[in-house]
């Protein structure tokens, strides 16, 4: 066993040397950050050839939550906490129900604050982890592994194919052939790290711009968002009430202490307060515009 992961990792692109950082422990610290700067432009060109399937995904994504079911992000180490990270940004940012969309992480949360080596070789424990969280076939599986060989995100997947939900894996090493099939594959190819093997760095970065375009599409398909702003947030701090009403203010023109009044009448909804002013409704009128237009804001005003 030992020989075999050797191999692959001899043979993970993200395990080369990069030929550009050979003398980088030799330089002051600005050229190293330099280095590393001029670096961390190529994932997102390494992105850019993925989008066609980045808006596959996020389709996916806004079709499995309009039926009912839920996003799982699975995956272990920098993977996994980016899942976690993604999903945990969902409910302020969008107002999401937090058991919708959702993310695991090899050994649990307390490696989200701290490394527990050999948890990503427990192929059985995704398995666990997904029967416990339910997995049904209504659900989506994003799948998160930087070198596609993960065994604990290979027996997520597996698992996934045998409940029957669609699956998403999303990598950064093309060389691995897996037996594992998924029903759309991302794989952002950002070449060898800085340091030799850590994915923290531009894979990780890859599948982080990755999950931003795949939860922030699905959203604004799902009428989260009216021209460029968030508009179902949960003001759940002071910063997002006062952004709500910064919001109000800015597509409306009204004065802070309208739109203030305005979030207030509209249950805190940002939404049905854009209405009311814009359409000079109440709120239950503001409402029941909302619910016809599947809760587009645009298509509510009539737009």
């Amino acid at each position: 066993m030992s020989k075999k992961v050797f191999r692959e990792i001899e043979s993970a692109l993200t395990e080369k040397r990069n030929p550009h950082t050979l003398e980088i422990d030799s330089l002051s610290a600005l050229e190293i950050v330099r280095l590393i700067n001029a670096e961390d432009h190529k994932p997102a060109l390494a992105v850019k050839k993925e989008l066609s399937k980045i808006a596959r995904a996020s389709q996916m994504a806004a079709k499995t939550l309009q039926s009912g079911g839920r996003i799982i992000y699975i995956g272990a180490g920098t993977s996994g906490r980016l899942g976690v990270l993604d999903a945990a940004e969902c409910p302020p940012t969008f107002g999401t129900d937090p058991e919708r969309i959702r993310g695991i992480i090899a050994g649990g949360y307390r490696t989200l604050i701290r490394s527990q080596e050999g948890v990503e070789d427990d192929y059985k424990a995704a398995a666990a982890d997904l029967r416990k969280a339910k997995l049904n076939q209504k659900d989506l599986l994003i799948a998160l592994a930087a070198s596609k060989r993960t065994p604990y995100v290979f027996g997520g997947l597996e698992y996934a194919g045998k409940v029957g939900c669609k699956t998403i894996f999303i990598y950064c090493n093309p060389n691995f052939r897996s037996r594992i099939n998924a029903d759309l594959e991302i794989c952002p190819r950002v070449g060898p790290e800085v340091i030799t093997g850590s994915t923290r760095m531009k894979a990780g970065t890859a599948q982080k711009m990755v999950l931003n375009m795949i939860s922030t599409a699905a959203m604004i398909k799902l009428g989260k968002v009216y021209q460029n702003l968030m508009v179902d947030l949960q003001a759940t701090s002071q910063k997002l009430v006062e952004r709500s009403k910064r919001t109000i203010m800015l597509v409306t023109g009204a004065d802070y202490r309208t739109a203030e009044a305005y979030l207030k009448k509209s249950g805190g909804s940002v939404k049905t307060a854009l209405v009311m002013i814009l359409k000079e409704a109440s709120r239950r009128e503001a409402e029941q515009r909302l619910r016809k237009a599947g809760g587009f804001v645009r298509k509510a005003l009539g737009k």
